[in-house]
């Protein structure tokens, strides 16, 4: 028999520290840190890893969490260097009032494995708050026959601070008639009293005016003061006597409104109206006890008019005044102290510490899926909770410290029977009557990894505008799987290629959650018109299957470019651009050509040319499509000689992009000379005969200096001819000229009323010199001007432009491996002759003009 027992006792004993040390693996120890309040955001509590003994990949891996009790989180974890700081302000007073101790209970929840670490955090106070009364001024009536040694209780100020930093003394102002003495009262406050030590003398001074100020124990020492007025009265010797100065009165926090808790009472010694006695709350009682309770002027009954709640404020007390109707009014006081019973009025809550973490099936007895607290807000034994499961599922509580409980599996799971299972737990406390409360706790049973995401289509094609807003949806794509739990959460990336020799990353980017395809900038068509994305969608699995799928994109045109103009090059560059016509035009005639282009495709790009403002819109018209301006009418002489046109060219897109040029159009008369392409000189009114001689003698000074020069150039020519180089050009010049693909090129172009010649030489993409020369249309005059030298590449990609634009034809020809002797002669004596002639007929109409 004592061998049975034993072997039972060992048996106990085993499965005891069987369930302690499994009870340790999942709740460890508390943690304790102390701090003072109002500390700055990002403030160091300590070093959380450290105290728990976890690694900084371990906070991470194993998804260290912080939760806090007091509902706002005051407290985060930096992952880089496991320390607990300050993620807000802290105001003890707001958090712990006038409580001598403030800890705000913290909980580190970490996974694989699933433990509970209970860290608590001590609020230390700081003097942040001055002291202060609740009235700046107090009013007192004190009879001048009043005795000296009398007590006037003053009002108490109130500091939110605790312990050494609250309230500590109060000073008083200097008057010869009273004193300040501090009563000690329970809970070591004390109560600041008016002290009358000399007689009044109302006669000698009716009103003293006091300063009462309070100061705290911080250090620096603050303050906060009240202002005392005393009105010295006659007669009514005799004040009110209450029968005790302080009543202490027990009440349940459950009373019913209207019902009188207790009666305060006192008596006069003095007769008629002088021992009349009238009750009342002092003049500093706060409102919010004044909600609560009511006092009756006349027979001193205090009912209750609000509600109590024991949770929110224990004790009350309340400052009971009593004046008799004599004159001068006599006062005297009492102090009432309410204390409250707590009753069991609150239901226990069930608080999730952490979330129930799916459950393999293949999970062993003991695994931990969730840990759970209870809460009463009641104290004593209404506040002690248990909890309970409700029979007949595979999981079981296992109770810890502080009502603080884990949900573990305890039997064997399978989720081809129960994918899910909701676990109803019951919280009830020890109250008479008990209160309970109830709550679902959802578990989840996963299954393995077996089915990759498909997506809806194995392509996708999109249409998109260009010039959109960056950041807009460009598409959604997406992919479902059969799996279940973390198996069945599906991420969407882009893999990485290129669109232009550039990652597709910096066109597009993909939220990883839902497949929305967002654009990270604006597309121009004119640029890239079609380009594809690779989507690849991956489930959370172990190991994670994946798929892929192709999204097309097509760049849709839109109207983002106005037309720009080519022709005239001055219009181009936006100046002005200047043209002439003869009076004697025809009806058609050409008088220029504004070409312009348009980036855009389609009918964005089909372009219309309209006269939009003119001098004279009865002069001129514009080709809708060509752009040509041709003379509407003929010209007369009433006609202003200076034509202003406004050309408005537009396109087809929607919205209508457009652009305009201003052409000025100078009529000229067949018998009058233009010295100046761009304005009229301005002809003198008369003309001396002294200035026609100095020009007399000036031309026929330069003709003769011409003709000497011309021919001294002649005969050097002459003799220079039987030699391989020319007169007019260095050997190594001419040396270049036996490339075959070296041409030389006469263009002869006719601009409405501006006719131009063109010499160029050498190949189109060299840089050498070609010449122009400009003669004017009426056939009387001829000036000559030589242009500056321009690069060949340049006119090049000019005429590429302009040749089919140009109003009038050109001809061209060119001249491959032609005799160095014959033809650069010709030339050169061709231009020189050219250039004499020319240069006489200006002068000759300079003179003569």
């Amino acid at each position: 028999m004592t061998k049975t027992i034993g072997y039972r006792d060992w048996r106990w004993q085993a499965l005891w520290w069987h369930h302690f040390f499994l009870l340790w693996s999942t709740i460890n120890g508390q943690t304790r840190y102390s701090i003072p309040e109002e500390l700055k955001q990002g403030s160091v509590v300590g070093n959380l890893a450290k105290d728990l003994s976890l690694g900084l990949a371990d906070m991470f891996y194993r998804k260290l969490r912080l939760s806090s009790e007091a509902g706002e989180q005051y407290f985060s974890v930096d992952a880089g260097k496991g320390e607990l700081v300050v993620n807000d302000r802290i105001d003890r007073e707001a958090l712990c009032g006038q409580s001598a101790s403030c800890v705000l209970p913290l909980k580190v929840v970490t996974e694989n494995p699933l433990q509970l670490h209970r860290i608590e955090v001590e609020i230390r106070d700081i003097n942040d708050n001055s002291p202060i009364f609740s009235i700046e001024e107090r009013s007192l009536k004190i009879a001048e026959s009043t005795a000296t040694g009398i007590r006037f209780p003053l009002e108490t100020a109130q500091d939110q601070d605790v312990g050494s930093n609250s309230v500590k003394s109060y000073t008083l102002s200097k008057d010869e008639c009273f004193s300040l003495r501090i009563k000690e009262l329970s809970g070591n406050r004390k109560v600041p009293e008016l002290v009358l030590e000399k007689v009044l003398d109302r006669e000698k001074q009716s009103v003293h005016q006091l300063l009462l100020t309070a100061l705290d124990g911080g250090n620096p020492v603050k303050t906060g003061t009240t202002k005392i007025v005393v009105t010295v009265l006659d007669n009514n010797d005799n004040v009110p006597v209450f029968k005790k100065p302080l009543y202490n009165v027990t009440i349940h926090e459950n009373n019913v409104a209207g019902s009188v808790i207790v009666k305060v009472e006192a008596t006069d010694a003095d007769e008629g109206v002088n021992g009349e006695i009238a009750y009342a709350f002092a003049e500093h009682t706060p409102q919010a006890l004044l909600s609560i309770f009511h006092l009756h002027s006349g027979t001193g009954d205090i009912s209750l008019v609000g509600p109590l709640d024991y949770e929110s404020n224990q004790m009350h007390e309340i400052d009971i005044t009593a004046r008799d109707k004599g004159i001068p009014e006599m006062e005297g006081h009492c102090r009432v102290q309410f204390t409250l019973i707590d009753i069991n009025d609150n239901a226990p809550e069930i608080v999730l510490t952490s979330n129930p973490n799916p459950v393999r099936e293949d999970a062993g007895r003991g695994t931990v899926v969730a840990l759970i607290s209870a809460r009463d807000h009641d104290s004593g034994n209404n506040g002690k909770v248990t909890l309970q499961i409700t029979k007949g599922f595979p999981f079981s509580l296992k109770p810890s410290f502080s009502n603080n409980y884990a949900l573990i599996t305890s039997g064997l799971l399978d989720r081809e029977r129960f994918s899910e299972y909701n676990i109803e737990i019951t919280a009830t406390d020890s109250g008479s009557p008990p209160l309970s409360s109830k709550k679902m706790i959802p578990v989840s049973i996963t299954d393995v990894n077996d089915n990759p995401p498909l997506f809806t289509q194995p392509s996708y094609n999109v249409y998109l505008k260009e010039n959109g807003v960056p950041g807009s949806i460009l598409y959604s794509v997406s992919a479902s799987d059969h799996d279940f739990g973390e198996n069945a959460k599906i991420s969407y990336s882009i893999l990485d290629s290129k669109v232009q020799d550039v990652s597709v990353s910096s066109y597009v980017y993909i939220n990883s959650d839902n497949g929305s395809i967002y654009c990270m900038h604006s597309f121009d068509y004119e640029k890239l018109k079609v380009f594809r994305i690779q989507v690849q969608a991956k489930d959370q699995g172990s190991p994670s299957l994946s798929s892929n799928t192709t999204v097309h994109v097509f760049i849709l045109d839109q109207n983002d470019n106005a037309p720009a103009v080519i022709y005239p090059s001055s219009a181009a560059l936006g100046s002005l651009s200047h043209q002439r016509m003869p009076r004697s035009a025809k009806v058609g005639h050409l008088v220029t050509k504004v070409t312009a282009v348009d980036a855009d495709s389609g009918h964005n790009a089909w372009i219309s040319y309209k006269l939009a403002e003119a001098t004279d819109a009865s002069l001129f018209t514009v080709n809708l499509y060509t752009g040509e301006v041709r003379a509407k009418r003929a010209a007369s002489e009433q006609d202003d000689s200076s034509q202003r046109l406004l050309i408005e060219i537009k396109d087809d897109g929607e919205p209508v992009q457009s652009a305009t040029v201003t052409v000025s159009i100078l009529l000229e008369d067949g018998n009058e000379p233009i010295v100046d392409l761009r304005q009229k000189a301005a002809e003198p009114s008369r003309k001396t005969g002294r200035i026609t001689l100095y020009l007399i003698l000036s031309l026929a000074s330069v003709s003769v200096l011409s003709l000497v020069t011309f021919l001294i150039l002649a005969v050097k020519c002459m003799r220079n001819s039987r030699s391989s180089g020319s007169c007019c050009m260095r050997r190594s010049d001419c040396d270049n000229y036996k490339n075959p693909n070296r041409n030389l090129q006469i263009q002869l172009n006719t601009d409405g009323p501006i006719k131009y010649v063109e010499v160029l030489g050498g190949d189109m993409m060299s840089q050498s010199q070609s010449f122009r020369s400009c003669m004017s249309p009426i056939s009387e005059y001829s000036d000559f001007t030589l242009i500056k030298p321009s690069s060949t590449t340049d006119f090049k990609e000019v005429i590429s432009v302009l040749d089919a634009s140009l109003p009038d034809s050109t001809w061209t020809f060119e001249s491959q491996q032609v005799s160095r002797k014959k033809g650069h002669l010709q030339c050169n004596l061709i231009l020189l002759f050219t250039f004499f002639n020319i240069f006489i007929f200006s002068l000759m109409k300079c003179v003569f003009w």
